[in-house]
């Protein structure tokens, strides 16, 4: 299991050729890739706050709990922070099992928390200031769908 914040660009087709490399006994692998938008051109840039070592570890909560529920062989989440330009990836998530049902719930449900619950602090800055962002009404319900 592998859970990291970067501030540095990344390229997900990297991250997957690393993640899917020598696994014999694993049957499925599905990706998440959220990229940042534009918004219609309000949003020049995003950026995004956590606190080092505790957001890794509240993360790694849910991400056991993934692996249990769902039989994971393997995860791996990386979340960009700092500053974003629109169509740069924010995070990336992968996760190996025996069987495709598993791999894509297991990717559904860690993507669930960490849009609405994952201690980030995300704020859009463009041409009319910058605001904070929470999660929406439908992030939470998203969420709850898992129970909880």
């Amino acid at each position: 299991m592998s859970i990291r914040l970067t501030d540095a660009p990344f390229d997900p087709g990297v991250l997957l050729s690393d993640f899917v490399r020598g696994r014999i006994e694993t049957g499925a692998v599905a990706t998440f890739t959220g990229l940042a938008r534009a918004e219609a051109g309000a949003t020049t840039v995003l950026e995004l706050e956590a606190y080092p070592g505790f957001t890794e570890a509240q993360i790694g909560r849910i991400a056991d709990q993934a692996c249990e529920r769902f039989g994971l062989h393997d995860l791996a989440i990386l979340h960009r922070v700092g500053r974003i330009a629109p169509g740069e990836p924010i995070v990336f998530v992968a996760t190996a099992a025996g069987h495709r049902r598993a791999a894509f719930e297991a990717c559904d449900f860690l993507m669930d928390y960490l849009k609405s619950r994952a201690p980030f602090w995300k704020k859009e800055h463009g041409p009319s200031g910058e605001r904070w962002i929470e999660p929406t009404a439908q992030d939470h319900a998203d969420r709850e769908r898992w129970g909880g």
